[in-house]
């Protein structure tokens, strides 16, 4: 297609920059009481989302699932591999 170096020669895009997210790896009191409070009321609840709303760490935004689980304020809904999906504890069971 190019004719022996006569065309301009094709530059390359400089690479767009992911910025860099400073998320928790350890709980500060006022993340944890707002997971506490906060969390149980999101329709839909995964490691990724927690790690999104709270700033969170992927390991501690497990761990917190976890934590949430226990306590029973939310529920699993789909555990596969990696990705485990949980749902708000819904007071219906109890009726």
């Amino acid at each position: 297609a190019m004719a022996g170096g006569k065309g301009k020669k094709k530059k390359w895009s400089k690479g767009k920059m992911k910025e860099k997210v400073n998320n928790l790896v350890l709980f500060d009191q006022g993340t944890y009481d707002k997971m506490l409070v906060e969390v149980p009321k999101y329709k839909m609840v995964t490691a990724s989302i927690l790690c999104d709303r709270l700033r969170l760490g992927g390991a501690l935004a497990r761990k917190a699932l976890t934590i949430l689980v226990e306590q029973g304020l939310i529920k699993p809904v789909c555990k596969h591999g990696t990705q485990a999906i949980y749902t708000r504890a819904t007071k219906m069971e109890a009726e």
